[in-house]
């Protein structure tokens, strides 16, 4: 029966908008009802008066009046009169005790909430106001199980609340949180031990989810408290009866593994692990093979890992003092968990498998440090090797088609394999390469018969020797002899022995992931090229049955190729004809199923174009097969073109765009094979780009899927900036023209680059068209940074904000190109226009990274025009309006001088001071102390002092004094 008495008067039709089912309006009272509660001065009273009278039995209600509760503790304790934060605590201890009397207990949700107010209150008032805050608690409930699990539920609150180093606190908090647990340790912490130690003890039969909280708890405050009250016989003997009991066993072995992870003395640690283990063993828990609870075995495996890791610990801390005995002692005790390790790490869940390797790796790495091995730790390193490959090992149930969670598990398992794997590799590279070898010689010798797990797990090993016996720059078959013939052995046989046939996806890719691995063997023996080329283009590669096999292998072809060309030159025109069809456009109809992927696809035509570009024709015949591989691109693109200038609807015009967009991306792809060696004129290619850009030109004037087109043409462009040198410059202003009609920010902001490529690439060549497009481009700037956007539209303002910085990186180009001509033949009143928005870009938008590239740009430009023969009006520019820009940027609230990027800003704004100084000379100080200085009201001193600076010939001494200039002024 619940507690009740007289109402607690509250607004009831709000209340029924805590009802997850109530509708918006009443849910939207509710929440104001909460608001009025939560700060007014003693509204919320009624809450405490409706918990302690426990008037409500709606659980929303009674979780809503704890919300409340938990507001005025948290956020206005302090606030509270005496009177009110005695309402508090005297509700708290009414409620928990109508707890106690109630036959059914809350709700889990409820429980929770209090738990959570009690901590709450517990800190904000333990070490003033309630002291005794355990004592009543404990005095009151006693044994009673409702009682039991709120108080045990309020330990975890306070446990989150104070000990939890996942939370981030302030200083403040850090420092009440020791307080408080200095002051639980020498008040209350053994009694709160007692009260543990009864509860384990009396509910271990009658209520084991107690018993399980109570375990939780205990093992969340062994890291802070006298570790003696816990690991004593009285408790430790508690803990080991009910690792026996299955409802608790899994609890205990956590509490367990709290215990063995505290920190403390080296020598003592080592006791504690040793005399626990010792109980364990004698209990039967060290049979691994006998248990079949996997649950209970993931956790045991985590306290062995546990122990292991302290023994492991200890040792190093032994070793570094150089305590010999204690170290010897230790590391026996390490050796002596071997055997459980190796029996769980083998185990075939891999959870609990997982859950050892912390400590495989760490013996591995003591066993490194050691300087010779006995015959027993050599053995432990074959064990742990074979234990690996095991594991390594795909099971019946991997599903390769439809990879889920359980896959994702694996994959990520295998990657701590791999770990332990490569720690072999540096303790023992013979052991391991002796065994690898073994395993991959006695799987290939019968791969026709053998399970595909083997045969994949075989090739594997092969692939990770790669990365754990390193090489410089892949170089395994030169050098050390053992390794290089080991590796060249089973790598012939890898390619001769025909495994590449065996019918299974993970063993196909496994079979050309090492064949790329290792593609410096066929430098070594190129004999094996024609049969391993074979594999790519047949079924067993690029006609695999399966998409992702085709996908991937598209990828490593290109690679092989890349690395083995110089070997490729008798095969040139045999693969060219192998996959020609494979280097088809894909229709935009709906249903064509190719076999590769247009990004797939990508990687045949850059392996297409290294194969006819390194290969040893005459210029006519690479001329030749260059055009035969970009024709089909251009004759498709031509004909898609038409057909969506003339296409209406919206989804098939995208399709045709995209088609149209991987038409160029291949012809882009396949200039990627030319090199300052072998350059397109080399090649005798010039002509047939030169075609492609005619073809490609014309889609920047399609009036639909503008977008898709213009980046994908754009992207052309920087290619055959670089591939075609001057040859491109014909088709730069209309291809300019095109991309400045209609655009919007990102169009602008991608075209930028492109226009910088140029300017960098060929300055004082393409001056004429840069002062022709310098206007129209920067007036497309202006007009789409001036169209108005939403106040909240982030991603409009993100877009203006990088679109500024590309107009100022654009403007820098231009001014650091030495073309002077560019900017001085647009007109007086351009040139204006445009510095004065250099000027804003200095100072009115709070972006650092722009506001450095304008000082940047304000330098530049007083070293060209501000001299004596500068031009006409520039030196009254500079005194009216970049000097002071120097000034009030720094000046400005949002100029943050701890920030590093605004640091930076401030730096060029130095430049730029220090070079109106180079170019006016005495003229601008006699400016600065009598004119501009004095404006600012900054006294006659520290004008001379700035003054004196500016004078140095060091520009460094003027950037730091700069910094503490502007940092005094914004005191």
């Amino acid at each position: 029966m619940a507690c009740q008495s007289v109402a607690a008067v509250m607004d009831e039709q709000a209340l029924l908008g805590l009802n997850p089912n109530a509708d918006a309006r009443y849910r939207q009272r509710a929440m104001a009802y909460f608001e009025q509660l939560k700060e007014s001065q003693d509204a919320w009273e009624v809450c405490a008066e409706a918990l302690a009278k426990g008037i409500y039995n709606d659980d929303h209600v009674k979780f809503f009046c704890f919300q409340v509760l938990e507001h005025q503790i948290k956020f206005r304790h302090a606030g509270l009169s005496a009177v009110q934060q005695q309402l508090i605590r005297e509700t708290l201890m009414k409620w928990l005790q109508c707890q106690l009397m109630n036959a059914q207990p809350e709700k889990p949700f409820i429980r929770n909430k209090a738990a959570q107010v009690f901590a709450l209150t517990f800190i904000m008032e333990y070490l003033t106001l309630w002291p005794k805050f355990f004592f009543d608690i404990l005095s009151l409930v006693g044994l009673n199980p409702h009682g039991v699990d709120v108080y045990l539920r309020t330990l975890m609150a306070i446990d989150a609340e104070v000990v939890d180093r996942d939370i981030l606190h302030t200083p403040e908090e850090t420092r009440r949180n020791t307080l408080i647990k200095d002051t639980m340790r020498e008040q209350c912490i053994p009694s709160l031990v007692e009260s543990w130690f009864q509860i384990l003890q009396t509910y271990q039969q009658s209520h084991p989810e107690l018993t399980c909280q109570c375990l939780e708890v205990v093992g969340a405050y062994v890291s802070w408290i006298d570790l003696n009250l816990i690991a004593n016989d009285r408790f430790v003997n508690l803990l080991l009866s009910q690792m026996s009991v299955e409802e608790l066993r899994e609890e205990a072995c956590d509490c367990l593994f709290e215990i063995v992870n505290k920190g403390m003395d080296p020598v003592d640690k080592t006791k504690l692990v040793e005399s626990l283990c010792q109980v364990l063993q004698s209990a039967g828990f060290f049979n691994v093979e006998q248990e079949e609870d996997v649950d209970f075995l993931a956790k045991f495996s985590r306290l062995v890992n546990g122990m292991g890791q302290s023994l492991v610990l200890s040792w190093t801390k032994l070793a570094k003092a150089g305590n010999v005995k204690d170290a010897a002692e230790t590391l026996q005790a390490v050796e002596a968990k071997v055997p459980l390790l190796l029996q769980l790490l083998v185990h075939e869940d891999d959870d609990i498998s997982a859950n050892i390797v912390g400590f495989c790796y760490e013996y591995l790495h003591v066993l490194k440090q050691l300087p010779q091995l006995t015959d027993q730790q050599k053995t432990n390193i074959e064990a742990v090797m074979l234990a690996v490959m095991k594991k390594l090992t795909y099971d019946d149930e991997y599903n390769f088609e439809n990879e889920g969670e359980d896959e994702a598990m694996f994959v990520e398992y295998r990657k701590q394999l791999k770990m332990l794997l490569d720690r072999l590799a540096q303790v023992s590279p013979e052991l391991l390469l002796e065994a690898v070898r073994r395993v991959f010689t006695n799987t290939m010798q019968t791969w026709q018969t053998a399970p595909f797990m083997e045969v994949e797990v075989a090739i594997r090993l092969l692939y990770m020797l790669g990365e754990a016996l390193p090489a410089s720059h892949g170089a395994h078959f030169s050098g050390d002899t053992a390794k290089t013939s080991a590796l060249q052995d089973m790598m012939r046989t890898l390619v001769s022995c025909g495994v590449s046939s065996y019918q299974h996806t993970s063993v196909s890719l496994e079979f050309f992931e090492t064949v790329v691995r290792y593609d410096k063997f066929f430098i070594v023996e190129p004999q094996h090229i024609p049969n391993v080329l074979m594999a790519f283009l047949d079924q067993r590669g690029l006609r695999h049955n399966s998409p992702k096999v085709r996908s991937r292998v598209a990828y490593l072809f290109s690679r092989f190729i890349k690395t083995l060309h110089k070997h490729m030159n008798a095969f040139i025109e045999d693969i060219l004809t192998r996959i020609q069809d494979l280097l088809e456009l894909a229709p935009p109809e709906n249903g064509f199923l190719a076999l590769l992927t247009s990004d797939d696809q990508l990687f045949m035509f850059e392996a297409a174009g290294i194969l006819i570009v390194n290969g040893e024709s005459p210029v006519e015949r690479k001329q030749a097969l260059m055009r035969s591989l970009l024709t089909p691109l251009m004759d498709a693109f031509r004909l898609l073109l038409a057909k969506l200038s003339q296409e209406t609807e919206e989804e098939r015009q995208a399709a045709l765009a995209d088609c149209l967009s991987h038409a160029v991306g291949f012809a882009s792809r396949t200039s990627k094979a030319f090199s300052n060696k072998q350059t397109v004129k080399q090649c005798g290619c010039t002509e047939v780009y030169r075609d492609c850009l005619q073809t490609f030109l014309p889609a920047l004037s399609c009036p639909v899927q503008r977008g898709v087109l213009r980046s994908s043409v754009r992207s052309f462009l920087h290619r055959m900036i670089i591939c075609l040198e001057e040859e491109v410059l014909p088709f730069v202003p209309a291809a300019s023209e095109h991309m400045l009609k209609d655009c919007e920010a990102k169009d602008l902001q991608e075209f930028i680059p492109l226009i910088s490529q140029i300017t960098a690439k060929f300055k004082r060549q393409v001056s004429p068209f840069l002062q022709q497009i310098f206007m129209p481009l920067v007036l497309a700037i202006f007009e789409v940074l001036a169209r108005p956007a939403e106040d909240n539209d982030q991603a409009a303002a993100l877009e203006k904000q990088m679109l500024r910085r590309s107009y100022f990186s654009f403007i820098q180009t231009i001014a650091g190109s030495g073309m002077n001509e560019v900017m001085a033949n647009q007109g007086a009143e351009n040139i204006e226009r445009v510095v004065f928005t250099i000027i804003q870009g200095a100072v009115d938008f709070p972006d650092p990274i722009a506001q450095k590239t304008c000082f940047i740009i304000l330098s530049r430009l007083v070293e060209l025009w501000g001299g004596k023969d500068g031009m006409v009006g520039f030196p009254d520019f500079i005194y009216k309006h970049i000097v002071p820009a120097c000034f009030l940027a720094p000046l400005k609230p949002t100029f943050d001088l701890s920030d590093a990027q605004t640091v930076l800003t401030l730096s060029e704004c130095a430049v730029t001071l220090k070079m109106i100084h180079l170019k006016r000379g005495p003229e601008f100080i006699q400016f600065l102390q009598q004119e501009y200085l004095p404006s600012l009201q900054v006294s006659p001193e520290i004008s001379q002092e700035l003054c004196q600076v500016l004078q140095q010939p060091d520009v460094k001494v003027l950037k730091n004094y700069i910094k503490a200039f502007f940092q005094r002024a914004k005191l």
